[in-house]
């Protein structure tokens, strides 16, 4: 078990299935009555994420960890759907994510091959698999905190995308030449020192600023 007590592992599990029970009902008040494929989502972040880290033998590739980090935090979007979906959260999903150690350097193949694992489970059972996530976060590696810290941020500009249009088709996701993902990187250092409760009203307003100059 990590620094996080099981106690607040629980409260930050609630927090972000308030937040992401607030986000599907913008998408679609009826959400969980949609057949939603939020597997078919999944393997597919995975495969992005895979370009993120880099794969390919015959190019030089450096790995984007903080687009990587972000496509972790799809995933966790779409699983957290889905285990509210299918009615409570296990009461262990807390428990698994909060004994995740982040410590030491990432060896790429172990972390590509956790990938594949975690694509294959969603693709061969059509579902989330708690095991093959968190051992995806331990090879990267990501504790609970940060995966929470940037759930709240990705989070919030999920929310800023469909009040702009996104499911309309009018959101522009290239702000300066950049993608939406890279200035949120960029704001949460810089909110970085801000008081957990004041940091999504912070960052959402640093949002529409760039966005305004977009």
């Amino acid at each position: 078990m990590s620094q996080i007590s099981l106690a607040q592992a629980q409260i930050m599990l609630r927090t972000m299935a308030t937040m992401q029970e607030e986000h599907n009902q913008l998408v679609h008040a009826q959400w969980r009555q949609q057949g939603f494929e939020f597997y078919r989502a999944m393997w597919v972040e995975c495969a992005e994420m895979l370009d993120h880290f880099g794969w390919k033998w015959w190019k030089q590739q450096s790995p984007d960890l903080d687009q990587v980090k972000l496509e972790l935090v799809d995933i966790w979007h779409f699983a957290l759907s889905e285990l509210m979906r299918d009615g409570d959260i296990p009461p262990d999903v807390a428990e698994q994510l909060a004994a995740v150690a982040a410590d030491g350097p990432t060896d790429p193949e172990t972390f590509r091959l956790a990938i594949e694992a975690l694509a294959a489970e969603c693709l061969n059972t059509r579902s989330f698999d708690t095991k093959g996530f968190t051992a995806a976060m331990a090879a990267l590696p990501m504790d609970y905190a940060e995966l929470y810290a940037l759930y709240i941020g990705k989070n919030m500009l999920n929310r800023f995308r469909q009040n702009n249009g996104y499911k309309s088709g009018e959101y522009k996701k290239l702000w300066q030449g950049r993608e939406d993902n890279e200035h949120l990187i960029e704001l949460l250092a810089e909110l970085g020192n801000d008081a957990p409760e004041q940091l999504p009203d912070r960052l959402y307003a640093g949002l529409e600023a760039r966005y305004a100059s977009a």
